[in-house]
């Protein structure tokens, strides 16, 4: 799995590095700033909750798995606009393996 988000955040590293933004849309995206970055994983989380919502009822999940890979690929965007990449998350997630969800969000709150 986490080799297919390698891959992937590779390919945004190329397009935001030497892509023109008349031909990427990465590069478009990156070249318009943060705040468009972040106003566009926006609008992807609310439409995966919209296709969650909808799925809930249809019991047709094609819609959430296909806003929530948008969904996905605007976060990896946003990270390598903020200099972090997939790995990153992972190294997260990893950590968290072991632990209830109760106890590492009574951690978080702490801080």
């Amino acid at each position: 799995m986490s080799d297919v988000l390698a891959q992937l955040q590779t390919i945004i590293q190329q397009r935001i590095g030497a892509a023109d933004a008349e031909q990427s849309y990465v590069a478009s995206l990156h070249q318009k700033g943060l705040n468009k970055i972040l106003e566009k994983l926006g609008e992807e989380c609310v439409e995966t909750i919209i296709a969650a919502k909808d799925a809930s009822h249809s019991g047709d999940n094609q819609d959430v798995i296909y806003e929530t890979a948008d969904l996905w690929f605007h976060s990896l965007i946003m990270l390598t606009a903020l200099g972090e990449s997939a790995d990153s998350v992972l190294d997260e997630l990893n950590r968290r393996f072991g632990r209830s969800g109760i106890e590492e969000k009574l951690s978080r709150t702490r801080k």
